[in-house]
């Protein structure tokens, strides 16, 4: 009794399993090659957004690391021309001084062989001239010989150009004409700044010595920066910058580009460009770091979101529509990013349709 109720029992079961409604099979994604499907009774068709493809204006911002540092022809480092004591000292760190003020005083017996020669040309100089009078006069007055004014007029020429060779070398020191033994005044090449000060007063120096003082002008600084090879067409001579140095991130800094190396470095494969800032309150010092901002002219290109851009391996590409439901993978070429958005360079066109989120569900599609 008890097996015929069990059986009828697996029975029912069966035939309840049997009787109920056959559910339908929910519809997918279709992918055939490299195009899709996506039916619009699926919950992922309402997750999926789309967008025109336009052109708009964009710059290429060009970022570049510099060294701040003075200008060459503002800055100047001072060592003795001659072996020698140093007498005195006529300047203090920091101090502002004009182009030709006094320095520092050396006594130097090199200086003084220098004082030797102009002193001595100076006397042959007066001497030749003496004689080349008076071989005229003795040619005028018709008692001379013409060849011995003729030695006598080149002998004299001789000795000016010697005592021209003599006063140029106390030129070069800087050095008015003085008496043989006076100390050799040291003076200021340039307008500047006393930034560096190692005299000492008595301290002997080697004419090969060190500088023992520099001396910059600051108003002006130049900024030195490298810029890779592929984007110094977007550089050229006297565009703005905007600078930012770390030691004051909330100072707004502007320059100029002065001059692009005409080399390009081999082993970076970036170009030396040089950006000049003006410096009133000297805040930039020689070597701080700075990062410099090139602006670039704005010109029309394709930009998209960079929710629309997909990558499989080193593959980038996007859905692009082609039909009401239907969407064709299309590989791209990129180029600057930032947050939001990712230039196109090549793959796509103005007024295409792209899918700009979704893109992740054909990952899983079959």
């Amino acid at each position: 009794m008890k097996k015929i109720i069990l059986s009828s029992i697996v029975l029912f079961a069966v035939s309840c399993k049997d009787n109920r409604p056959q559910q339908n099979k929910e519809p997918e994604i279709m992918i055939k090659g490299d195009q899709a499907t996506i039916p619009e009774n699926i919950p992922i068709f309402k997750k999926i957004k789309t967008q025109v493809v336009a052109e708009q204006e964009h710059s290429d911002g060009v970022i570049s690391a510099g060294t701040i540092q003075a200008i060459p022809n503002h800055y100047a480092e001072i060592a003795s021309p001659f072996s020698g004591r140093i007498t005195r000292s006529f300047i203090q760190l920091g101090q502002h001084i004009s182009a030709g003020s006094p320095l520092f005083e050396i006594l130097s017996s090199d200086y003084f062989s220098v004082q030797k020669d102009y002193t001595d040309a100076l006397n042959d100089v007066q001497l030749a001239e003496k004689n080349y009078r008076r071989q005229q006069d003795l040619v005028r007055h018709g008692v001379g010989i013409q060849k011995e004014l003729d030695e006598a007029e080149t002998d004299f020429k001789n000795k000016k150009t010697s005592l021209s060779n003599a006063a140029s070398a106390l030129k070069v020191y800087n050095s008015k004409a003085g008496g043989i033994g006076s100390p050799l005044i040291v003076r200021a090449p340039i307008n500047g700044e006393i930034i560096s000060n190692k005299i000492v007063n008595g301290q002997y120096l080697k004419g090969d010595a060190d500088p023992v003082m520099i001396i910059a002008e600051l108003s002006k600084v130049w900024i030195s920066g490298d810029v890779k090879e592929k984007d110094i067409r977007f550089v050229n001579t006297g565009d703005q910058v905007s600078v930012k140095v770390s030691a004051y991130p909330d100072r707004n800094i502007s320059g100029k580009v002065y001059h692009i190396n005409e080399i390009v470095d081999e082993d970076t494969r970036s170009i030396k460009v040089l950006i000049e800032c003006d410096n009133p309150d000297r805040k930039l010092k020689p070597g701080m770091y700075a990062t410099v901002n090139f602006s670039t002219t704005p010109e029309k290109t394709v930009m998209i979101p960079v929710t629309a851009l997909m990558q499989q391996d080193s593959f980038q590409y996007v859905w692009v529509k082609i039909g009401r439901n239907q969407y064709a993978k299309r590989s791209v070429t990129t180029g600057e990013t930032d947050q939001k958005t990712v230039r196109i360079t090549s793959g796509l066109k103005p007024g295409e349709i792209i899918m700009t989120e979704g893109g992740i569900y054909m990952l899983d599609a079959k």
